[in-house]
């Protein structure tokens, strides 16, 4: 979906292609179009219709304004596809998987926005950044909040900047904390 939105200049062609990744995830998948490699892979989940908000919110990001509107938008869509697939792998922690891609998705948004003023309506856009702990299967998730996290305390910095987040991914990877 990050390749759609950077048909930017085409905004139309983005809108176009973001909503129907939302439509086709949100209809049954018994009913999405054969030989799409992505749908493929998620036709054998039990309800990928979650994954709908996910085109939502990069659907969101085309607007003229990032207004706090825009940026709940698109943490919401994240963090719904990352319930999603806490659901689908068993796991009760759902609302701790959607706050920590939430963290991530901030921290993702403000590391690849260039204007200044855009970045730091993002950075500062949530003040609670703490990363619930995580079961195992949803380590790696564990691991791109702890960076995203930390990337937002630095003001947006890119996740990974440094011996300090290699550090860290060592360690939320091994202990998930």
């Amino acid at each position: 979906m990050t390749a759609i939105l950077r048909l930017r200049r085409e905004p139309l062609m983005a809108q176009v292609r973001l909503a129907w990744w939302r439509e086709t995830l949100g209809r049954d998948p018994a009913r999405w179009p054969l030989g799409e490699p992505v749908l493929e892979a998620l036709r054998e989940w039990r309800d990928p219709s979650g994954l709908a908000a996910l085109a939502s919110g990069w659907e969101a990001l085309l607007s003229e304004d990032l207004t706090s509107d825009v940026i709940a938008e698109f943490i919401a869509g994240r963090g719904a596809a990352f319930t999603c697939l806490a659901r689908e792998l068993g796991v009760e922690a759902t609302e701790d998987a959607r706050a920590a891609a939430e963290v991530w998705a901030l921290a993702d948004l403000a590391a690849n926005i260039s204007n200044d003023a855009e970045r730091a309506r993002v950075v500062g856009y949530r003040k609670d950044l703490s990363v619930p702990r995580l079961p195992r299967s949803l380590r790696p998730l564990a691991v791109l909040a702890g960076l995203g996290a930390a990337a937002l305390r630095k003001g947006g910095a890119p996740l990974l900047s440094g011996r300090a987040s290699a550090l860290l991914v060592l360690r939320i990877g091994l202990i998930g904390r």
